[in-house]
C-alpha cells in the first residue's frame, strides 16, 4: 500500500510539472492613440485592448471610434498642443496613427501634426511612436523609395520622410514604424519579418503586410521596446 501511495504521489507531481508554463502577461500600458478610427489606427486599438491595455482613443470625430472595454474615446485636434498635452500626461506612450490626407498640402499638414507631437512628447517625457510610410524606407540598392514613386504619391511619402528627419533631430524617445510597400486589411497571422530602414519582401519579391499583423508587431514593440530612437519596418 505504501509503495502504491508513493507511486501515485510521483505520478501526480509529474503531471503538475508537465503542465505548460504560460508566459507572464505584459503589464497594462496606458496608450494615447491619435487617429484611432483610421484603417491602421482601428487595428492598433483592437490589438492593444485585446491584450488588456488601456487606450485613450482620439479623433476629430470620436463618435467613429469603436467602443469596447479599455477604450476611452476623446475628441482631439492633433495640432492643439494644450489639449494634446493634457491627454498625454494621462498616458505612458503616444502613438500617432494619422496620415496627411486632410488638406491640399500633405507636407505642411504632416509638419504641423508632427511638430506638435514632438513638442508634447518633449514636454511630458513620453515615448512617441509614429506610424510612418513605406516611402521613408530605402530600396535594397540604396535608393530612397520616395524618389521612385509616381508624382501622385510623392507628396505624402515626402511628408512622412520629413517627419522621420524631424524625429532624428529631436531629443525625444521615438520609434518610426514603416509598413511594407503594401498594407491593407487582412488576417492576423503573427508570422512576419521585422527590419529597420530597408524595404523587406517575400521570396516572390512582394512587399506586403496586413494591417492586423502590423498592429500586432506595433503592440509587441510597445510592450518590449527594441527600436528606441530608430526606424523599423515589417513584411511577410
Amino acid at each position: 500500500m505504501r509503495r502504491l501511495c508513493l507511486a501515485l504521489i510521483f505520478l501526480m507531481a509529474g503531471a503538475v510539472l508537465a503542465q505548460p508554463v504560460q508566459p507572464p502577461r505584459a503589464k497594462p500600458i496606458n496608450i494615447l492613440l491619435v487617429g484611432a478610427n483610421g484603417m491602421i489606427g482601428s487595428r492598433i486599438l483592437a490589438e492593444a485592448t485585446s491584450r488588456g491595455h488601456h487606450v485613450i482613443a482620439t479623433s476629430r470625430h470620436p463618435e467613429k471610434i469603436a467602443s469596447g472595454a479599455n477604450v476611452q474615446p476623446e475628441k482631439l485636434d492633433a495640432t492643439d498642443r494644450s489639449a494634446f498635452t493634457a491627454l498625454a500626461w494621462k498616458a505612458d506612450v503616444i502613438v500617432m496613427a494619422t496620415s496627411p490626407r486632410g488638406g491640399g498640402d500633405p507636407i505642411a499638414e504632416a509638419k504641423s501634426v508632427s511638430d506638435t507631437a514632438i513638442a508634447v512628447a518633449h514636454d511630458t517625457g513620453k515615448r512617441l511612436f509614429v506610424v510612418g510610410g513605406a516611402g521613408s524606407l530605402n530600396l535594397p540598392d540604396g535608393r530612397k523609395v520616395v524618389d521612385t514613386l509616381p508624382a501622385a504619391y510623392r507628396g505624402e511619402a515626402t511628408a512622412l520622410r520629413n517627419v522621420l528627419e524631424s524625429l532624428k533631430a529631436s531629443d525625444v524617445d521615438w520609434t518610426f514604424f514603416s509598413p511594407a510597400m503594401s498594407i491593407s486589411p487582412g488576417q492576423r497571422t503573427g508570422q512576419y519579418k521585422l527590419g529597420t530602414t530597408t524595404v523587406l519582401s517575400d521570396q516572390k519579391g512582394n512587399s506586403r503586410i496586413s494591417a492586423e499583423d502590423y498592429a500586432d508587431a506595433l503592440v509587441n514593440e510597445l510592450e518590449k521596446p527594441a527600436h528606441r530612437r530608430a526606424q523599423m519596418t515589417i513584411a511577410y
